[in-house]
């Protein structure tokens, strides 16, 4: 055998060497790469408290790094504290009145949309027609959380937050009467309360907007009424023009002190 033949098979067998020895190194190391993982996947499970501490520690270096390049601080659960929904999900005739009341208020849908499904939860638990609490808040407010009349109303539906503050404190106290979907089930059950008291809907708005013991409500229930009819239509399918006039709110007529006023302790805007 030539010189050059024995060099070349020594180094095919080299070569042999090397790829079996990097064979057995590579698998010996997934091996161990498996068994770790195993063993990690084993003690998140039985160690859960390791587990929720990992993905803590993830999360807050994600959001370090996010703030870091944005220059904003960041909140995951910012979007749980949004009072919104995409009326895409709300059935047909909530969709309806949503996208309706957003074109006619200049109110984004989505705000809009959680208020109309609450306003339907409430109003079936509250037995009172959905489109009527709708209407209210669009005569009382124009859907302005933060709204505020001159005698201390506040809120959606402009309930006179410290007559009505026993009222809050399920919800945590009187700052709740800013979360619109508080106010809207505080305003709504005064509201049934002055129904139930007055005998009738027309009686109770006007318990409602404090004028329980005066001969005009400044024409409050008729304003409630007529947007609660054009509502009921819009839920119903039907097209109602979206020229008719704008609705705002309006001062309250003069009002008597809530202590001598049994039941309505509540002023429009």
């Amino acid at each position: 055998m030539t010189a050059t033949k024995k060099f070349t098979q020594g180094l095919r067998t080299f070569a042999g060497d090397v790829a079996q020895g990097f064979f057995e190194i590579t698998h010996n190391g997934f091996a161990l790469l498996g068994l770790a993982v195993m063993f990690a996947a084993i003690t998140l499970v039985t160690r859960p408290e390791i587990r929720d501490a990992g993905e803590f520690q993830l999360r807050t270096w994600l959001q370090d790094r996010q703030a870091a390049i944005t220059g904003l601080v960041v909140n995951i659960a910012a979007v749980d504290r949004a009072t919104a929904v995409n009326p895409k999900d709300l059935p047909k005739q909530q969709a309806a009145v949503a996208y309706w009341l957003s074109k006619k208020y200049n109110i984004a849908p989505e705000p809009l949309s959680a208020l109309v499904a609450e306003a339907y939860e409430t109003g079936a638990r509250e037995k009172l027609d959905p489109t009527l609490i709708l209407a209210i808040m669009a005569i009382e407010s124009g859907f302005n959380p933060f709204a505020q009349s001159a005698v201390g109303a506040q809120g959606l539906m402009q309930v006179m937050t410290k007559v009505h503050s026993d009222k809050y404190q399920n919800f945590g106290g009187q700052l709740a009467a800013f979360d619109p979907l508080t106010n809207l089930r505080v305003g709504t059950r005064v509201l049934q309360e002055c129904i139930t008291r007055a005998g009738s809907l027309e009686g109770g708005l006007k318990f409602y907007v404090g004028a329980a013991n005066m001969e005009d409500d400044g024409g409050y229930a008729a304003r409630v009424l007529a947007e609660h009819g054009r509502l009921k239509q819009v839920a119903t399918g039907k097209s109602v023009p979206m020229n008719a006039p704008q609705i705002v709110p309006m001062p309250s007529p003069p009002r008597h002190d809530p202590a001598q006023d049994s039941v309505a302790s509540i002023a429009n805007s």
